[in-house]
């Protein structure tokens, strides 16, 4: 497919991350450039008769540094993450929105479940105490799209606002539909990615009942090991992960710092299983493929793959299997690691915080690792960057977020070259 000519070219200006490792995209990056892990045992509830007892959670979060306290309590903390996130990006773009361009800024933030902390409070006070327990704020505390609803009324952002939901893709999906906005010109500035907090009794029971979490209790930090022979699934976690995407010629005008490129995004459907992948890789390898071809590039210039790597033995048997296809004998010489090996995994927010990371690594030409590759899976035999991060420079990556329901979707980032 070749790449529809357009002159509306779009940049990352400004970039943050809240994750298992740190509250900003300094902290976080550090530790992934480190090979550290943010995995441990879960603090939120009591654990016990838990067949899970470990998550990626997010540590010493203070939301009242970003959103005013008597607003703290009006919101999920996914809301909570996806605010602060979007201020710290913003932030560093530099990027001011004011009544001349509030209406062709917008917010694209999605989630992958949303609320589920406020549905399950909630619900344990109307048993306990019946009808009149429940918050005003209730249904807006848990709203997927009040995400960017309150970055919107916060920021003044007053054009598309929108959240996409597609389960693990959602973060990517997010970043690459507002992409397209500011490509079709109906925006000329975008505050995009993902953001979810999930770490709660019913969602880690619920990941149990599906056999999909690793059950490593006593080696937290080692729980998460993907495209590694000893896997036995993912480990959940949270955070937010936001870019501040930017009409190239809009941002040059006010002389921003530009991080690197978007040239490309693709997506596909399994349409095989609502949570096991396409066992032939045909939706991974077509969301690959498309988002290259809509940059208008061929596999053989894509030099590093930020993959989904879950930790799950399908999910990674399958992104080896499509990598393989696309990019035949030079799959091999690929650069391909999987940040969730030290994050967990994200869910909703997971696409948005590996965008970041991706960014990252074209500007700054470190790839980070994946961690507790201690014996390779021989089904998995590309170039996992194993446990410690390398120096390279990156002309072009990908970013990959695959999800139930067969939802697929990647991403195609080049290093800004003025």
């Amino acid at each position: 497919m070749k790449k529809i000519e357009c002159d509306r070219r779009v940049v990352v200006t400004g970039y943050s991350m809240i994750t298992a490792l740190g509250n900003d995209a300094e902290s976080s990056w550090a530790g992934m450039i480190k090979g550290e892990s943010g995995i441990g045992r879960i603090t939120r509830f009591d654990t016990e008769g838990y067949i899970t007892k470990i998550a990626g959670e997010v540590k010493d979060f203070n939301p009242e540094r970003f959103i005013e306290k008597k607003e703290v309590k009006k919101m999920d903390q996914f809301i909570h993450y996806a605010v602060a996130c979007s201020k710290m990006a913003l932030d560093m773009s530099g990027l001011q929105i004011v009544e001349e361009n509030a209406h062709r800024v917008g917010v694209w933030i999605g989630a992958g479940i949303g609320g589920l902390m406020t549905i399950e409070k909630y619900h344990t006070m109307l048993l306990e105490g019946g009808p009149k327990k429940i918050s005003p704020f209730f249904i807006p505390m848990l709203l997927i799209n009040l995400a960017p609803g309150q970055v919107s009324i916060m920021t003044g952002a007053k054009g598309p606002n929108a959240s996409t939901v597609s389960a693990c893709s959602t973060g990517t999906n997010s970043i690459g539909d507002a992409y397209k906005m500011i490509v079709r010109g109906d925006a000329d500035a975008m505050i995009a990615g993902g953001a979810e907090s999930t770490i709660t009794p019913l969602c880690i029971s619920g990941f149990n009942a599906m056999k999909a979490l690793s059950v490593r209790n006593d080696e937290p930090q080692k729980a998460s090991r993907p495209f590694e022979k000893n896997r036995d699934g993912f480990v959940v976690s949270e955070g937010s992960g936001i870019v501040i995407l930017e009409e190239m010629n809009c941002a040059m005008r006010r002389g921003a710092t530009i991080y690197a490129e978007i040239v490309g995004y693709g997506t596909s459907s399994d349409a095989y299983h609502l949570s096991t992948p396409d066992p032939e890789a045909e939706g991974a390898y077509f969301s690959m493929k498309n988002a290259i071809d809509d940059a208008g590039l061929a596999p053989c210039d894509i030099g590093y793959i930020n993959a989904h790597g879950t930790s799950t033995y399908y999910n990674d048997l399958n992104e080896t299997k499509a990598i393989k296809r696309l990019f035949k004998e030079k799959a091999e010489k690929l650069k391909i690691s999987s940040v969730k090996s030290m994050l967990g995994h994200a869910l909703g927010a997971a696409g948005g915080i590996e965008a970041v990371a991706t960014v990252l690594t074209v500007n700054a030409g470190i790839i980070p690792p994946t961690i507790n590759m201690e014996e390779q899976d021989e089904e998995c035999d590309l170039d996992y960057v194993p446990n410690v991060a390398q120096k390279a420079d990156i002309r072009y990556a990908i970013s990959n977020s695959f999800g139930f329901g067969g939802t697929n979707a990647t991403l195609v980032f080049k290093k800004w070259e003025g």
